[in-house]
């Protein structure tokens, strides 16, 4: 056994040393890469040439590329002989902020969006690196060969902002038209790591995300005539206070959630009782009855309330819960062991640190929730200068979130240890050490 546990430790180091020099000798052009995306986002739905120009990159290195897979989705074939099918991926997509960081390559892009709005656009969540990563993953992968055996399926997912775009990939034939993974990786990036580290979240790493709305209905009129009219202000905020004790008074202390009210609107005048209030949430959880019981909460909440205000049964509200529904990402702890592993043997196991789950969505947890079972692993990359996330720390400073208008990467060591870390994972998962 030990002889075996030095053998994989001389051979890990071998292989580490051998991605290193060759991640280095692509930096450069996935810099470019990375820069060209950054100042030419597209909106989720509508990443035409963002989806044309990854397409290319993994044609470019020998990948059998199929284009427009439930939208403007993309998958890449790299197979090898015999062996495992790892699936990696990454988002395409940007959002609508208008970008502050001051960088020369910063994005000035405006578009439409859904609604004919004119918008700014900025890679505010990081895809911009996950793409230049995953094709940096894909040339290494490429001219490594020799080291592995199996099948690369890597993924170009579009809208994973409007968490649709692993679904409709998944629904136009993914892992029935596709070789099928045996487990599945991706990363994603931390506004408040350093480069040069990756963090691990074993189990629940990303929440459910439900989008509801609450349609309170009212009887009009006179601001001084209050007791001919039914005030759906007065009801709406009632029922606002009461939506807080569900998770205070009814979810189990320990089991994570939440129920945001984000948005209220209702009234026109100071002196008119309106006749509607409408109100938006956003509910975040971990587990299936959780979820389940946050929105039976609500419902019954809402009709309690409006009967307690003596509601009549054509004025009762309405409780819109939104298909759009992201589900929880949970990593599963055995490839999560094997991916430290890997990737610690590339970049230094102290560098692969534990992090603690959020309650953010993201949809590459659907590619888990399939028939198949795929194992996944996400994995965070660090982003900042390792001396300004340490200055924020000793000053109890928040650093530029996620979706941020000034969140800035640093390129090139985020790059490095980003593909350094996907193409150590993959060879690993490959090699089926």
């Amino acid at each position: 056994m030990k002889t075996f546990f030095v053998t994989f430790l001389v051979t890990s180091s071998l292989i580490a040393a051998d991605v290193a020099s060759q991640v280095k000798s692509e930096l450069p052009s996935l810099v470019a890469l990375y820069k060209e995306l950054h100042a030419n986002p597209e909106l989720s739905l509508h990443e035409v040439e963002t989806a044309a120009r990854i397409a290319k990159e993994l044609r470019d290195v020998g990948l059998e590329v199929t284009e427009k897979v439930g939208g403007h989705g993309i998958v890449g074939v790299l197979k090898n002989g015999d062996g495992p099918v790892i699936l990696v991926r990454t988002d395409l997509d940007a959002l609508p902020v208008k970008e502050q960081t001051g960088a020369p390559y910063a994005s000035t892009k405006v578009v439409k969006d859904d609604l004919g709005r004119e918008v700014n656009v900025m890679h505010a969540c990081g895809h911009d690196i996950h793409m230049a990563s995953f094709i940096g993953t894909a040339r290494v992968l490429a001219k490594k060969r020799d080291q592995w055996k199996g099948t690369v399926v890597m993924i170009g997912q579009h809208a994973e902002e409007r968490v649709l775009g692993a679904r409709l990939m998944l629904r136009a034939g993914l892992f029935s038209k596709f070789p099928k993974p045996d487990k599945a990786i991706a990363l994603h990036c931390a506004s408040d790591m350093a480069h040069g580290q990756v963090g691990i979240v074993e189990g629940y790493a990303l929440a459910n995300v439900d989008s509801v709305e609450i349609i309170v209905k009212g009887v009009g009129g006179h601001g001084s005539m209050p007791h001919l009219c039914k005030d759906p202000i007065v009801l709406a905020s009632q029922i606002v206070l009461a939506l807080q004790t569900i998770v205070s008074r009814e979810v189990r202390p320990g089991d994570p959630a939440v129920v945001t009210i984000g948005s209220i609107h209702g009234g026109t005048k100071s002196n008119i009782i309106s006749d509607e209030v409408r109100l938006q949430l956003t509910l975040r959880s971990y587990k299936t009855e959780t979820r389940k019981h946050l929105i039976e909460s609500i419902k019954r909440i809402v009709k309690a309330q409006a009967e307690s205000a003596n509601m009549p049964a054509d004025k009762m509200p309405e409780v819109v819960v939104s298909d759009d529904q992201a589900p929880a990402l949970y990593n599963q702890p055995e490839l999560c062991a094997e991916v430290r592993r890997h990737i610690g043997a590339a970049i230094g196991a102290e560098n692969v640190i534990p992090r603690e789950p959020v309650m953010g969505a993201e949809d590459f947890a659907e590619y888990g929730l399939t028939k198949e079972k795929v194992p996944l692993c996400m994995f965070w990359l660090g982003t900042q200068a390792p001396e300004v996330v340490a200055e924020a720390k000793k000053k109890g400073n928040t650093l530029p979130s996620l979706h941020s208008p000034f969140f800035k990467p640093v390129p090139e060591p985020t790059l490095e240890t980003g593909v350094k870390a996907m193409v150590s994972a993959a060879l690993g998962l490959l090699q089926g050490k």
